[in-house]
């Protein structure tokens, strides 16, 4: 069933909807803590998914305005950039080194450039789209082979110390991650339509979303713990306070510094103070800014150090 009397197909539609609302709200996250780079690498996949959904689902139409050539070679180009696109997340976001080289120049090599030679200069004289597809996905779908393999190779060999069950879990669900997406180069060649190549492409995203939330939830609930253990150690007021005017916080910051280290969550620190959360996230920002830190422990651990104290008693004394 196609919406709107286009091209695309009501699940695909489905599909990049629900994508944007998670986009819009994965960014308004983002933008409160920038400093997390796990988090932007999951929103450029994300955001090159949804033009994968949109573009693929609606080129190519006559109806449309534009060439038909141009409609296939952005349709087909932001295939071939995500999937180029995707090692580079696993090698970041997952910290895989040893894809190193695939995210960095194999997928330019065996995927940019056969794309580049074959969808843009050649199918733009020939005009042929059945050529382009039968020679323009041989490499890529060998090297899509290739890929594979790297990546359950660097999981093997990243988690084979680990013998836990949740680790043996996470394994198994990177695993069902990777090979929808390594099959789009046999759906691309073999033409199993569009219905197919959504399922598989953004079947393996909602696996890769599950892991996503599932480390941010593990992350929050580490950096809590060590929060607390932080405050249990009992360190004097005047030391903190001495640091918090050494990075020159404001007394409405040294507030939400306060009530941070007593492990609140933006929402109680903004209901307390009397302001809105998203005013609470500016606030931690340029806190985090000001005393060079990544995460709210890393800031009460800074705070805490004798080393400010002492340093600035120097300085007051001399």
């Amino acid at each position: 069933m196609n919406v709107f009397g286009t091209e695309m197909l009501l699940v695909t539609c489905i599909f990049a909807l629900l994508e944007i609302v998670m986009f819009f709200y994965q960014f308004i996250h983002y933008l409160s803590r920038p400093e997390e780079k796990q988090r932007l690498y999951y929103l450029i996949l994300l955001f090159l998914l949804i033009v994968y959904n949109i573009s693929g689902g609606l080129f190519p139409d006559p109806k449309i305005d534009i060439p038909v050539v141009a409609q296939n070679i952005i349709a087909y180009g932001s295939g071939f950039l995500m999937a180029s696109y995707f090692p580079y997340y696993f090698y970041k976001g997952f910290d895989l080194i040893r894809l190193r080289f695939h995210a960095l120049y194999g997928v330019l090599l065996f995927l940019i450039l056969p794309f580049v030679i074959f969808f843009v200069i050649v199918y733009s004289i020939q005009q042929s789209l059945d050529f382009a597809i039968k020679f323009g996905i041989i490499i890529p779908f060998f090297y899509s082979i290739v890929l594979l393999w790297a990546i359950m190779r660097a999981i093997r060999l990243k988690y084979r110390d680990h013998k836990s069950r949740g680790n043996f879990m996470e394994v198994v669900a990177v695993y069902l991650a990777v090979i929808p997406w390594v099959m789009m180069t046999p759906i691309a060649y073999f033409d199993l339509g569009q219905l197919i190549e959504v399922l598989c492409t953004n079947g393996g995203f909602v696996v890769i979303s599950i892991l996503f939330i599932s480390k941010s939830i593990s992350r929050s609930r580490l950096e809590y713990q060590r929060l607390m253990e932080l405050n249990a150690g009992g360190v004097p007021p005047i030391l903190f306070m001495e640091n918090c005017f050494l990075y020159k916080l404001t007394n409405r910051e040294i507030e939400i510094v306060k009530l941070l280290r007593q492990g609140k969550k933006y929402q109680l620190i903004a209901e307390k103070l009397f302001i809105s959360e998203f005013t609470v996230k500016k606030h931690v920002h340029n806190i985090f800014q000001k005393t060079e830190v990544n995460n709210k422990v890393e800031l009460v651990h800074k705070l805490d150090q004798q080393q400010f104290f002492q340093g600035n008693n120097r300085l007051r004394q001399a």
